[in-house]
């Protein structure tokens, strides 16, 4: 055995993963460069034209071969693969290269997925600057059958002749790579590179598998065969540990998969709280196909459709964005899949820090900037466009739509506007739709928790985003390594806020909601349930251990002990108190 070590990455997805190490390559970028004479170059061309035609074929059959039960994302990348591999600056611009440069093939298109990557670097939104792996992947994948490598079989390692269990280590994994190892005895992911919302980070939370990302070093120093612990809540990865540490970590993972086996039993509970007080729990989503992993936790609804996600990866001015029937079959999708519960949909969240066009001005500072419902504004056509989709899908089961970062009284009152417009436009085509479709605000930003009455006198109902309210409310960049220490959700003002829209929402009669990340971490549980909250929304995976918390909450003991807490000012004397609620 090699010597012991730790390594610090990203924590993504939960869980403790024992195995040996698997080391999987990836297609080298670093291809040959030449020039091809002119006679050649259509002869250059074909083969490059031969080799998309193959990835094509080969993703069709990786979808055609899904499992039933795998889950709704690895069908989803696997579609993103085939629409960027359709796309004309993967399947055009590099043959453009190799007439005008003439370039041999592999070159052309490296050089054009490097320029492709140079732009995505520049995007500030954490989510979209990660797709850049997508286009990574494609690329790879075109490349293994232009060197002729496409068949190459992961490697046998001396894990899976002895059929322990692998951990696979890579620089990335791409969905499709990850259906080569699924059938295998593989029992998390670790990789150099990604985020909270790369690929690998949300395909191994639907697979329910631990893995740690953002391990830069991990694939060099970790060697072929050795022993690996993930432990997927702290993202560390421990490299041949010694006997009396693999015994804790098995001794832990034991008890984790206990308590798995206990919270898959709550799929059909509610979620009711000890002194008898129901709770909605409700899922985040970002495509419809996550409903399937909502309805199977027992979600009580969608409290949040993100549906800029059907805005992105779409290139060209004109071809960007969603037509209002390619929205609504979307939107119809969720509402059916559901089956009754009710589905909220966020209008388009998009803006500076997430350009419908990369080519577009870039504010200085844009998560200040035009983005969300200021964009929807200043491009009416763009958001009627939305809004009818949004309201002729509530024809087919209850929907409601919750507007992004309003902040003034004429913010409200145009999009209120905007919404009977296209509602009148509905009537005028004879489009069926809920008339009475109950419209709602986040509250993100502080402006917006300190006026409240503004808010309540005009809307249905309120969803506090506690990712963007602690950014406005300490001023930091969320996606800032350099400020990131600074992001505190127990942080006193962010609690006064929250606290004070929850009760505010209460005295209206208004339902308010958390669905930023609070809503999902168990440590707050407790505390928002003090404060009043009654519905949370969150990721799916995060639904059952979120109801098991709220099932052994009783509210009038917490009630009373979060009044304390809210009048306390110093940091380490709410996290203590916070930590002791879940003792309670």
């Amino acid at each position: 055995m090699g010597a012991a070590f730790t390594l610090h990455g990203i924590p993504v997805s939960r869980g403790i993963a024992i195995g040996r190490a698997h080391l999987f390559a990836p297609a080298a970028l670093d291809v040959r460069h030449y020039l091809v004479e002119t006679e050649e170059v259509e002869r250059e061309v074909k083969r490059l034209q031969d080799a998309i035609e193959a990835v094509h074929k080969e993703l069709q059959t990786l979808w055609m071969d899904l499992p039933k039960d795998a889950p709704t994302e690895l069908g989803a990348f696997i579609d993103v693969h085939a629409l960027i591999l359709s796309d004309p600056m993967i399947s055009e611009a590099p043959l453009d290269i190799i007439r005008s440069r003439h370039y041999n093939a592999e070159w052309a298109l490296v050089t054009q997925i490097d320029e492709l990557s140079a732009q995505f670097d520049d995007i500030e939104d954490e989510y979209l600057r990660e797709r850049k792996a997508d286009i990574q992947q494609v690329a790879e994948r075109v490349l293994k059958v232009l060197t002729g490598t496409a068949q190459q079989q992961p490697v046998t390692s001396l894990a899976q002749s002895n059929s322990a269990q692998m951990i696979v280590v890579a620089h990335d994994i791409s969905p499709a790579d990850m259906l080569q190892f699924r059938d295998r005895a593989f029992v998390g992911f670790v990789t150099a590179i990604g985020g909270q919302n790369s690929h690998t980070a949300i395909v191994a939370r639907s697979l329910d598998i631990p893995a740690a990302v953002g391990m830069s070093f991990g694939a060099t120093l970790i060697q072929q065969d050795d022993w690996l612990v993930i432990d997927g809540d702290a993202g560390v990865v421990v490299v041949n540990p010694d006997a009396l540490v693999l015994g804790q970590y098995r001794e832990q993972q034991a008890d984790m998969q206990r308590l798995k086996k206990k919270l898959s039993k709550l799929k059909k509970t509610q979620a009711m709280t000890r002194d008898g007080v129901q709770i909605d729990v409700l899922a985040n989503i970002e495509l419809p196909e996550d409903c399937a992993a909502a309805m199977d936790a027992g979600a009580n609804g969608v409290g949040l459709f993100r549906s800029e996600f059907l805005f992105m990866g779409r290139t060209g001015y004109g071809q960007k964005l969603p037509t209002e029937e390619e929205q609504f079959e979307q939107y119809r999708k969720a509402v059916l899949a559901m089956k009754g519960r009710p589905v909220t949909i966020r209008t388009i969240d998009v803006g500076a820090d997430k350009p419908l066009d990369d080519t577009e001005h870039f504010a200085r500072n844009p998560a200040l900037g035009r983005r969300a419902i200021r964009l929807c504004l200043a491009d009416p056509l763009l958001f009627l466009t939305q809004l009818r989709a949004i309201l002729r899908v509530s024809a087919f089961g209850p929907v409601k739509m919750l507007i992004p970062m309003l902040a003034h009284a004429f913010e409200i009152d145009q999009t209120l506007g905007l919404i009977e417009q296209a509602k009148q436009q509905l009537r005028d085509a004879r489009q069926k739709f809920d008339e009475n479709i109950e419209v709602g605000a986040m509250i993100e930003i502080p402006a917006a928790a300190l006026a409240l009455p503004l808010f309540l006198k005009r809307l249905d109902f309120l969803s506090i985003g506690t990712n963007d309210l602690i950014q406005y409310t300490l001023a930091i960049d969320r996606v800032d390594h350099e400020v990131a220490h600074l992001y505190n959700p127990l942080h006193p003002a962010v609690l006064q806020m929250i606290a004070q829209t929850i009760k505010a929402g209460a005295r209206a009669g208004k339902p308010v909601s958390v669905c930023g990340e609070m809503a999902g971490d168990l440590k707050h549980i407790r505390l928002l349930l003090g404060m009043g909250l009654r519905q949370f929304s969150m990721h799916p995976a995060q639904i059952l251990a979120v109801k098991h918390e709220i099932l052994n909450s009783d509210l009038s003991v917490l009630q009373a002990k979060t009044r304390k807490i809210l009048t306390a000012m110093e940091p380490a004397k709410i996290a203590q108190s916070v930590r002791e609620l879940r003792n309670l």
